[in-house]
């Protein structure tokens, strides 16, 4: 029998049961079929979430770990570093001296006290015994150490101010009771006040700084470095509203005071320099003028005197073009001063003796170039001596010819002329010397006589001190040493010795130069009881005014002093004989015996000025 069983097929079996007892159906397969869903996917999602939340929880733990443990010192100093409040303490600039020890320049210690407005108001506001409180209270403290009235002070105190200032100029004792009484709110500050007691006297010299201590002028600034000092520190807490915390102070680096200088300035030589020297500019009429003293053994400077001047208390006074020094940055044609210069290079190459015997005309033509005396005159018969004594310029020529102009030059340059002195002041000039190369037309005769170059004051005073000093000219010196903070002394290094001449040309130099002054105290640059040397000059410059000029020195048997007198912008030509010998003979006599040097020991030296 056939059977009777359907056959299996997989089409029509029932739905397969399963363990939750819902049904089934077969997937289908094929294109509709729908994807099949993984059962994991939910807790994959969730284990994903909870591994996030974990490392954010993790992060944020470490940052605290780092913030409170870790880091907790860096934080804590730079919010401390931001409530910090650092004042500079300036230091007391090194004082400017004379070769005496006398003060030139000076620094004193003040205070400015400050006050922070805000805090004022909380004053003793905790005390249970205080009957005044506040800005009243502060007032009432302050008033007898400041000298100031109560009502006065109530006005500064009251108000929303950081930093308002209550009194300047304030001494340290004063201060020190001030930061006594602790007063929050009311510190000080360092300020160093520069003055200088000798007012114009040396002004020239000494020069200036500004209101804020910076160097200007003068020795001021050439001498800044060691002066100034270094500035020290102070650091203070502020408070919430950023009020300084004095009672807080975190650290103090004292200021180290400047060292002194001690120049080789005399004050009372230096003070009658510009007095005489202000008299002679006013009664010929001058625009300006410069006196100076050296001495020649060791190119001291014992005077520099300029007139005008200024006070270095009160510069702004005084027209900018006059608060430096003429006597270094004021140049002009030395005129016959310059013969001294001539006369010292001939004799030292050999080429020329004291006698020598000259026939002088007025005027002499040379190389198509006419020369002429200052004065007219018949036709004279001069020594070397008398061509200086008598000024001629002619002679002067004829006497020059006998070297190349290569070699006057080379002369020119080692008495210092077309270079600095390096006297170590601000503002100075080298000078005019062109190369000899370059002497075309009358330049080259002119320059025998004292034109066609220029030099300075110093310059020229320093060169003619060469004669006094054995044919050796030394750089000039204006500041002898420094002076420390514990008084201990450093002598400033000596100028540079350059040897001009020999010796024997300096000391017949010195016999030329007591020649050309008559030693009866009565001629232009002599001093009754010194045998003096000297010369005279006047030069045109340009736009028509004159420069008269006188240089001495004494004593002729041992120079120690060497004094030159210049007046500048003079109207219509006055000899130098006439304008600055007077002034010479003045002031070389009040070195003389401020120095205290003896009167000569021998007369002047008079040597044969005429052959015929």
């Amino acid at each position: 029998m056939p059977d009777s069983r359907v056959p299996r097929d997989s089409r029509s079996r029932p739905p397969r049961k399963v363990r939750d007892g819902r049904s089934h159906a077969p997937r289908k397969s094929g294109a509709g079929a729908r994807p099949r869903r993984n059962g994991n996917e939910p807790r994959r999602r969730h284990s994903v979430i909870v591994v996030l939340m974990l490392i954010a929880a993790l992060a944020v733990s470490m940052r605290l770990v780092w913030i409170q443990g870790i880091n907790s010192a860096q934080l804590a100093a730079e919010a401390r570093a931001n409530r910090l409040h650092t004042e500079r303490v300036p230091a007391l600039r090194g004082d400017i001296l004379d070769a005496n020890g006398e003060v030139l320049a000076t620094s004193t210690e003040r205070y400015t006290i400050i006050v922070d407005q805000r805090q004022i108001p909380s004053y003793r506001e905790k005390s249970q015994t205080a009957q005044v409180k506040g800005v009243k209270a502060v007032a009432m403290e302050l008033s007898p150490l400041l000298s100031m009235s109560v009502d006065e002070l109530e006005q500064k105190l009251t108000g929303k101010s950081g930093y308002t200032i209550l009194a300047k100029d304030v001494s340290p004792e004063v201060e020190a009771a001030v930061k006594q009484l602790r007063i929050g709110g009311v510190t000080s500050e360092r300020v160093a006040e520069r003055l200088y007691p000798a007012g114009q006297v040396a002004g020239n010299i000494v020069g200036f700084t500004g209101s804020d201590g910076t160097a200007l002028a003068g020795a001021e600034l050439s001498f800044d470095e060691a002066l100034r000092g270094t500035d020290g520190e102070r650091q203070y807490e502020r408070g919430a509203g950023g009020q300084l915390i004095p009672s807080a102070q975190v650290s103090e680096k004292a200021a180290i005071d400047g060292e002194s200088i001690e120049l080789t300035i005399d004050r009372d030589l230096q003070y009658r320099a510009q007095e005489i020297l202000a008299q002679r500019v006013k009664d010929f009429g001058g625009s300006g003028g410069t006196a100076v003293v050296i001495d020649p053994k060791t190119g001291h400077v014992l005077a520099l005197a300029d007139y005008p001047t200024y006070d270095p208390n009160n510069p702004g006074a005084t027209d900018a073009k006059y608060r430096g020094n003429q006597s270094i940055s004021n140049v002009f044609e030395p005129g016959s001063t310059g013969k001294l210069f001539t006369m010292a290079s001939v004799i030292n190459e050999g080429k020329a003796k004291v006698d020598d015997h000259f026939s002088i005309p007025y005027r002499k033509d040379f190389g198509g170039e006419s020369i002429k005396d200052s004065h007219e005159h018949p036709e004279r018969y001069y020594t070397l001596a008398g061509v200086l004594k008598y000024s001629s310029n002619v002679g002067t020529v004829e006497v020059s010819r006998r070297i190349p102009n290569e070699k006057r030059e080379e002369y020119l340059r080692n008495f210092g002329f077309g270079a600095k002195t390096n006297v170590n002041l601000p503002g100075e000039s080298a000078g005019i010397l062109h190369p000899a190369k370059d002497w075309r037309g009358r330049t080259q005769y002119a320059t025998a006589f004292g034109q066609g170059y220029a030099v300075t004051a110093l310059q020229i005073v320093s060169a003619v001190g060469a004669f006094g000093n054995d044919g050796v000219r030394i750089e000039p010196r204006i500041v002898k040493g420094r002076v420390g903070t514990d008084d201990s002394f450093t002598p400033e290094p000596e100028g540079e010795h350059t040897r001009v001449v020999s010796s024997d040309t300096a000391a017949t130099m010195r016999d030329l130069m007591d020649n050309d002054i008559d030693d009866n105290g009565k001629a232009a640059g002599s001093v009754e009881g010194y045998a003096v040397g000297g010369k005279s000059g006047t030069a045109q410059v340009p736009g028509g005014t004159y420069t008269s000029s006188f240089i001495s020195m004494a004593p002729m048997d041992d120079p120690q002093l060497v004094v030159g007198v210049f007046v500048y912008g003079i109207n219509g030509f006055q000899s130098g004989s006439t304008v600055a010998g007077p002034a010479v003979s003045e002031l070389l006599g009040y070195a003389l015996q401020r120095r205290g040097i003896a009167p000569s020991g021998h007369p002047g030296t008079e040597l044969e000025n005429e052959w015929k």
